[in-house]
């Protein structure tokens, strides 16, 4: 297994099939640092930015123990020769920025929640990173760097030694320390510099006799180390994406694996040696096997160095389309939280290195049914401006888009905005682009034929219509829902145009302030045009009557409509803080209010439809019975609203696995404990009379539950599982009773699981129960056949009241 922190939760994937086995929640804040228990290598320690240790049981997920620490932990250690206690590192108390390792002595209680009190300080001044701490060779020394210093401290000995690097060399390079590792046989620590270079320290037990030796490849900062499990190679990373292992210190051996994607960030080994691991900056874990050959790649959502695309839904495969490698369009699927694919929007090599001007992806857009896409780059010079807008055609054969028209320097400033014209039933005769840029126009670009027989397409396209007013900027722009009207944004005003004549309609603006967003409603609501505005207003135009309907002051970042319904969604940002406001434009008061939605800026939203409606029992959230929101915050964290219950977001896809009721019974729905034996009463009225041991069977659970690679063996599971299917003679007990009033009587189930027809049976040995020390009276046969037909009835529909 492959053990990771991701976000507040602890992720275990499978090392040989990439998927995700488990994800333990119990943090509630960012986890900073994840060491198995040197003790038991199948228990895990966890570390967090709320102050808390947790000790897990990883192979079934069970939290074991909570240690309170009361300090932000922002690393963790564990190490073998310390048998009730780890280390970590924590802020130093009324100091800003500064740092200390110390001990935790974690104390054996009953109780499942501890508090962790006893630290000891190790060392002071340490860096907050995990990579710039590391233990020496069973555990004797640590060592511990930050900035232009080394810092070794003894444990036996009780020795603390240091050691400085100039901050710059002879030839300018920059020496500061990045990161640390210790060789696990020897007295060697392996230090990773700002100008590339790796430093091996020896005999480094006495501050004037201390030795080094360089190696060098990397160009830029060395982003980490760790040394194998015997300590014959030292692999490095860096910016370069590629992952170096150098054998024997020597800096004529070493080898290479290149082309990882994005910089090396972190370096990890599995216990054997076998294979390496390395977490990279784009949210991406790549498996590698001990002889750097690559094996496996764990990816999801691609964090990219800027997201200028926003979020955008692809309507053929639903999934969220944003910028992710450099140059590169990523299709996320939201269900299976993996990328589908990733499309070369740019075509050009991207160059690894700080402060040159490459192509960038700053636009995308859909047609209606998603076989266009249009995609504008740009690279900025400081006088020059490289601007090519392409339009991509989706190629059935191949299922991939393909380059259809590329068109450079389409306007003379910068695009503001894009958007196609949606009309679904004549998409092919009647699709219409349009861009919106600095240079004071939007142009409207058309699909033409080309008559030429030796071209190698068909059709092309070509501007047909160029507007402007008032010599303004364009800043946005979007069609009506029935693609008759264009809303052009230009600074402060909105202008309305015909789209079959290019006319101009009728502008808009009041109140003051830049247009910031603008967008039609929908269905019921599509004689409405909505705009915020720079200077905290959000609007409502009427296009009928030309009029202002209504008016809030908002500061709206974010403004996004549903396409399947009338609601819309604006985020406001106010005293640091994200707040959500779902509306209809026909009623100016909100239908949902959600106050602090989070402490960081949104700067995007989508919604993504549903393939099946929802059901929504609050009316709160309505809004989202046919639709999912998403939002993208500053720091590229994906975010969703759910109607469902935290435990049911938890339930991994593998845990919703089990046969639905509704499916008929087959051999293998009888094997696994599904089985429906229906009485004639049933059969006439119908329904399925459903037998108490058929319920929740851990033996099956275990079966359907646990994904197939990690399941014992069937001779473990065989007798578990008959066992389960054994019928119990005890009584129950009244909570039981209480728990189960759905259910028949114990008898009567027995019954209906060896006969087909109840009533045929004899109920004189039924005997009564006893409930808390009183016997219940004893029912005819009527009376107990119409209490079966009660228990029975169907009174789900009540819940919609």
């Amino acid at each position: 297994y492959l053990l990771c922190a991701s976000g507040d939760f602890v992720k275990m994937y499978s090392a040989a099939t990439e998927e995700l086995v488990r994800a333990m929640r119990g943090h509630a804040d960012l986890v900073t640092g994840l060491q198995l228990n040197p003790h038991n290598r199948l228990q895990l320690y966890s570390s967090s930015l709320d102050g808390s240790i947790k000790l897990w049981d990883f192979t079934d997920g069970i939290l074991i123990k909570t240690f309170t620490v009361g300090y932000k932990l922002l690393a963790l250690y564990a190490l073998a020769s310390s048998e009730d206690s780890v280390f970590v590192i924590i802020p130093k108390s009324g100091e800003r920025d500064t740092f200390q390792l110390v001990s935790v002595k974690l104390t054996k209680t009953a109780g499942q929640d501890t508090e962790a009190k006893e630290l000891s300080v190790v060392l002071e001044g340490v860096d907050a990173s995990p990579k710039c701490t590391a233990f020496g060779r069973e555990g004797e020394y640590v060592a511990s760097v930050k900035e232009v210093h080394l810092q070794i401290y003894f444990f036996k000995r009780k020795q603390l030694n240091r050691f400085s690097v100039s901050a710059t060399n002879t030839k300018g390079g920059n020496n500061l320390f990045t990161c640390v590792a210790c060789h696990p046989k020897e007295d060697c620590i392996a230090t990773g510099h700002g100008d590339g270079k790796i430093r091996l320290w020896r005999n480094f037990h006495h501050n004037k006799e201390y030795t080094f030796s360089t190696l060098h490849w990397h160009h830029d900062i060395v982003m980490d180390l760790a040394f194998s499990i015997e300590g014959t190679s030292l692999l490095s990373g860096g910016v370069e994406s590629v992952l170096v292992q150098w054998h024997n210190g020597s800096d004529c051996k070493k080898d290479f694996l290149p082309r990882l994607g994005s910089a090396i960030e972190y370096i990890s080994i599995s216990s054997d040696g076998t294979l390496y691991c390395t977490s990279h900056t784009d949210n991406r874990i790549t498996i590698i096997n001990s002889n750097l050959r690559f094996s496996k790649s764990i990816q999801g959502l691609i964090k990219a160095r800027d997201v200028k695309t926003g979020l955008v839904v692809d309507p053929r495969t639903k999934a969220l389309v944003l910028n992710g490698e450099p140059g590169h369009l990523q299709f996320y699927c939201l269900q299976s939280d993996k990328q589908l694919y990733s499309l070369d929007i740019v075509q050009q090599e991207y160059i690894h290195q700080a402060g040159l001007n490459q192509a960038d992806l700053v636009k995308v857009a859909f047609s209606a049914q998603g076989k266009w896409l249009a995609t504008v780059e740009e690279r900025e010079e400081e006088t020059d401006l490289e601007l090519q807008l392409k339009l991509w055609f989706f190629d059935e054969e191949t299922q991939s888009f393909k380059l259809n028209t590329r068109i450079s320097m389409p306007h003379e400033d910068h695009i503001t905005a894009m958007c196609f014209r949606d009309m679904d039933e004549l998409e092919d005769d009647s699709l219409i682009l349009v861009t919106a840029g600095r240079d004071c126009l939007f142009k409207v670009w058309v699909m033409l034929e080309d008559t030429d027989p030796e071209a190698q397409q068909s059709l092309s396209w070509s501007c047909d219509f160029v507007g402007s007013y008032h010599n303004y900027q364009a800043t946005n722009c979007c069609f009506s829902e029935d693609g008759s009207v264009l809303a052009v944004s230009f600074e402060e005003t909105v202008t309305v145009w015909d789209s079959s004549t290019w006319d101009l309609k009728c502008t808009f603006c009041h109140p003051p302030g830049k247009i910031r967003n603008i967008c039609f409603g929908r269905l019921t609501c599509s004689k409405y045009l909505i705009g915020a505005t720079d200077h905290g207003f959000l609007c409502c135009w009427n296009l009928l009557s030309c009029a202002l309907e209504w008016s809030a002051h908002l500061n709206v970042v974010v403004l996004q409509p549903d396409p399947l319904s009338e609601h819309i969604a604006a985020v406001s940002w106010l005293s640091k803080e994200s707040s959500l406001f779902v509306f209809k434009p026909n009623e100016p008061r909100p239908i949902c209010i959600q106050r602090n939605l989070c402490k960081e800026k949104i700067r995007f939203a989508a919604f993504v439809p549903r393939d099946v409606p929802e059901t929504i029992g609050s009316e709160k959230y309505l809004w989202l019975r046919r639709s999912q929101l998403y939002f993208l915050t500053d720091t590229q964290e994906l975010m969703t609203f759910s109607t469902k219950s935290p435990e049911e977001r938890l339930t991994l896809s593998s845990k919703q696995l089990a046969v639905e009721e509704s499916l008929p019974v087959t051999p293998f729905s009888l094997l696994l404990g599904k089985h429906r034996q229906q009485s004639q009463g049933d059969i006439d009225h119908g329904k399925v009379v459903r037998n108490h041991h058929e319920q929740d069977s851990p033996a099956v659970k275990e079966l359907l539950h646990t994904p197939a690679h990690v399941l014992p063996s069937a001779s473990f599971l065989c007798p578990i599982f008959i066992n389960s299917l054994l019928i119990s003679k005890e009584k129950k007990s009244a909570e039981e009773v209480a728990d189960e009033v759905e259910m028949e009587s114990e008898k009567a189930e027995d019954d209906s699981d060896e006969e087909k027809d109840v009533t045929e049976m004899e109920q004189e040995d039924i005997k009564p129960m006893e409930l808390v020390g009183e016997i219940t009276h004893k029912l005819s046969k009527s009376e107990e056949k119409e209490l079966r037909k009660i228990r029975k009835m169907d009174y789900s529909w009540i819940s919609a009241f």
